[in-house]
């Protein structure tokens, strides 16, 4: 599905993602691209990036991306990360924490060193890349930021308490900090996702009782596909959505 809206606020904007080499962040990537704004994205899964740059070429009228790799485990190695997107492009105007891992596990395995794991690969680094990016967004004059939340959590979906836990905090951060960046006209939002057919949840998960699942629970039955969350980021990042911030949009086929 190619997107057919376009943005004119977004030409030129500079737009910050993290996990953007795969999945609905790579999709992310090539919709802000398309748009003509300057992308930089952060990953570890450098193959994977090379692979989505090489692809970004050959479409006629994308702006090519920037991509760093960075452990967002390591917050420093983050804040680094930000601050050469800054240096390059002389400020952030967008910034989509996307970065997540949803590995299931039994809650009654889990031991300290898990746990904080799960938390610091699904929350922690959301927080600080706000953090990391406010400055610059200040000194342009506002900003968009996007939190990649999910309907998990909302669902009571079992076997992954870490990455519920996560995003059920994402929303938090969302609220929590939307009064404070609207004194410098700084927007932040969650997108919610629902069951999104990413060429991982393809290959893991996708099969006919999957589709079954996905049939009975959305009030719309067709899978959701990267594209769907892109059009809701684009919209969030541009200045059409310039009196939103502080709400979580649901993307879900109308599942929850």
């Amino acid at each position: 599905m190619n997107l057919t809206n376009c943005y004119p606020s977004l030409s030129g904007k500079v737009v910050f993602i993290t996990g953007g080499a795969t999945g609905i962040g790579a999709n992310i990537v090539e919709s802000f691209c398309r748009q003509q704004a300057k992308v930089c994205f952060i990953d570890i899964q450098d193959k994977a990036a090379a692979e989505l740059i090489s692809r970004m070429s050959a479409i006629d009228g994308a702006v090519l991306p920037c991509y760093y790799s960075c452990n967002l485990l390591n917050i420093d190695d983050l804040k680094q990360s930000v601050a050469r997107a800054i240096n390059a492009f002389g400020g952030i105007d967008v910034l989509i924490n996307n970065a997540a891992n949803d590995t299931r596990h039994d809650f009654r395995n889990i031991d300290e060193q898990y746990w904080d794991e799960r938390i610091n690969l699904n929350l922690r680094h959301y927080f600080f890349a706000i953090q990391a990016v406010y400055e610059s967004m200040k000194l342009r004059g506002g900003g968009s930021i996007i939190n990649m939340g999910s309907m998990s959590w909302h669902a009571c979906q079992g076997g992954m308490t870490g990455y519920t836990t996560s995003k059920a905090g994402i929303e938090g951060v969302t609220r929590g900090l939307a009064r404070d960046l609207a004194k410098d006209d700084i927007r932040i939002n969650t997108i919610t996702p629902g069951w999104v057919m990413t060429e991982r949840q393809k290959k893991e998960w996708l099969d006919d009782e999957a589709l079954t699942t996905i049939k009975r629970n959305q009030c719309l039955a067709s899978p959701l596909t990267p594209e769907n969350i892109s059009a809701m980021a684009l919209f969030l990042a541009s200045d059409d959505s310039r009196m939103c911030t502080a709400q979580n949009f649901i993307v879900d086929g109308g599942w929850i």
